[in-house]
């Protein structure tokens, strides 16, 4: 599962059988007796040291995978691994789905999330976000905050590890303008490290604020690495470019292998 078979989205047809909502149903119930079992089996590694607790993320991503393509007939690929450069990388993804939080640990040795405090308070979860040494941001500290993160960011990069962070903070609806913040920007000039750039198509098969789960092949891609040393207004812009141009490709790849996965406007959406 970690290394599926890279295959054309257009050759992939829909799932048969029951019904995409029926499946979504049975994978969604399937997917949080899945991750609940393995937290609380996996309790002991936050006294372990973080790579075990890591381990325990590849095995909720790979089960959580595999019960994806087999209930839903939903299967992801991922493209331009050999992309990924040695040693510390800042790696920025677009975010349209719970999906890539989970399957980009399976390409990462060491890694650790930029994300919010409140999700450290999640029972269970957020005990193993600590085991795991992850960096959590109090978003009300502002300034502080942000300074805290750099201190950890740059120490964690000596350690050769991949930063993952959103850019835009939050998941996005599949075709809604960028927001991207300079978090990242920060980041970038404090660390002195690559940025890896990241799209992705997550947000066609697995939608935000939805339960169901569209058949077909999901496709996360790793860009060409942006070089430490750029202007500030310049990594930005190639960073957003370099996302946005390749996202829109794979969207517009998988709608045209499946015109009825077509991203619908969500009527009252603000971020929309």
């Amino acid at each position: 599962m970690e290394d599926a078979q890279i295959q054309s989205a257009a050759s992939t047809p829909p799932a048969p059988g029951p019904s995409v909502a029926i499946r979504s149903t049975i994978y969604n119930i399937a997917f949080y007796i899945n991750i609940v079992g393995l937290m609380i089996l996996g309790l002991p590694t936050m006294f372990m040291g973080r790579h075990a607790v890591f381990a325990l993320a590849r095995a909720w991503a790979r089960t959580s995978l595999w019960l994806l393509e087999k209930i839903c007939g939903t299967r992801l690929e991922f493209r331009g691994v050999e992309n990924i450069p040695r040693g510390g990388v800042i790696v920025a993804a677009k975010h349209q789905s719970v999906l890539e939080t989970f399957a980009l640990t399976l390409k990462f040795e060491d890694f650790s999330y930029v994300l919010k405090r409140e999700l450290m308070w999640i029972p269970l979860f957020g005990w193993l976000l600590k085991g795991a040494e992850q960096i959590a941001i109090d978003r009300a500290s502002g300034k502080a905050a942000l300074q805290q993160v750099l201190a950890r960011a740059a120490a964690f990069m000596k350690q050769n590890g991949a930063l993952f962070i959103f850019p835009e903070g939050t998941r996005r609806p599949v075709g809604a303008p960028p927001r991207y913040k300079p978090g990242v920007v920060h980041i970038y000039r404090a660390t002195g490290a690559p940025c890896l750039p990241v799209a992705l198509n997550t947000g066609v098969f697995w939608p935000r604020r939805s339960f169901m789960r569209k058949p077909g092949v999901a496709v996360i891609e790793f860009l060409p690495v942006i070089e430490p040393g750029l202007e500030d207004d310049v990594f930005a812009r190639r960073m957003r470019d370099d996302i946005e141009a390749a996202t829109d490709a794979l969207v517009a790849e998988a709608v045209k292998a499946n015109p009825a996965l077509a991203p619908q406007p969500r009527p009252g959406d603000p971020s929309a």
